[in-house]
């Protein structure tokens, strides 16, 4: 007999953060999962080239890396630290055998309410970002994050807003990221899928559920799947209709998960992708 149907789902490394690369790779070879996204963070303290060696000796794909961007700021040395550490963020998709680096583009700089200006200092970075990534292989995927993050960790709320930055670059080196979470509760966001579709530039789709009340500090709400407000199947629908037949990741950051058994937990968020989104 064979088992669950797999074949798309990818898992964040954030999901089960608890699991040590190893321990992950080893988890996901027992459990048929044929793909993982990566976090830049754990992945360094691996080792980089280790890493790489690692998820590819074992066949796995590399769906995506988190996360570059951040590039709101207005003081010169901090936008040129910045566009550093993004172009070695590609660098480091590049060697992990991913074509997506997913961007948080940043929030507010201290003291400042111009949403805008901020929005406008993201393009001109990606303006000296998009050939860099392009001619590495690897394409950027503006996420947007929902609204409740615009002052502290993302200026950009919307798809709308994300496609339109997206759009003044080729699709090869600047795209976005449809995530679940992040944009639900947006009744414009089916039409700018189709719109993201129709120039290539769905990067990524990554899932997480949404679930109230919200945790302190907000940041670690994203919730597992089937658990919230969120029909995965819906906007799998909606995301195949413009034309995207890649991987879907689950990305959960959730403190109740993280206490848990990370293999119990990667074999539940499995099944809940096969219950819920296929």
């Amino acid at each position: 007999m064979s088992g669950p149907d797999l074949t798309r789902f990818s898992v964040n490394q954030q999901t089960v953060k608890q699991l040590s690369l190893p321990e992950l790779v080893d988890e996901c070879g027992r459990l048929g999962i044929p793909a993982v996204g990566l976090w830049r963070e754990p992945v360094r303290s691996y080792g980089l080239d280790a890493a790489a060696k690692l998820v590819r000796d074992a066949g796995l794909a590399v769906t995506t890396l988190c996360r570059g961007g951040f590039l709101t700021a207005i003081d010169p040395q901090e936008r040129s630290r910045a566009l550093d550490d993004n172009r070695r963020a590609v660098d480091e998709a590049a060697t992990l055998g991913t074509d997506t680096l997913v961007l948080v583009s940043g929030g507010l700089p201290a003291g400042s309410k111009d949403l805008r200006g901020a929005r406008e200092r993201i393009a001109d970075a990606l303006t000296e970002l998009g050939p860099y990534a392009a001619s590495n292989g690897v394409r950027l995927a503006i996420e947007p994050l929902h609204p409740m993050f615009a002052s502290d960790r993302c200026v950009v709320s919307t798809l709308k807003q994300a496609l339109d930055i997206a759009e003044r670059f080729p699709a090869e080196q600047v795209g976005v990221t449809v995530d679940t979470y992040h944009i639900w509760w947006d009744e414009d966001a089916p039409a700018q899928i189709a719109r993201a579709g129709a120039s290539g530039r769905i990067h990524t789709f990554q899932l997480a559920d949404w679930i109230t009340p919200l945790p302190a500090g907000v940041l670690n709400g994203r919730g597992q799947i089937g658990d919230g407000s969120v029909d995965m199947r819906e906007w799998k629908g909606y995301v195949e209709a413009a034309g995207y037949t890649g991987s879907i990741e689950v990305e959960l950051f959730n403190d109740e998960l993280w206490a848990r058994d990370g293999r119990e937990l990667l074999a539940e968020t499995a099944a809940r992708f096969v219950e819920h989104a296929l």
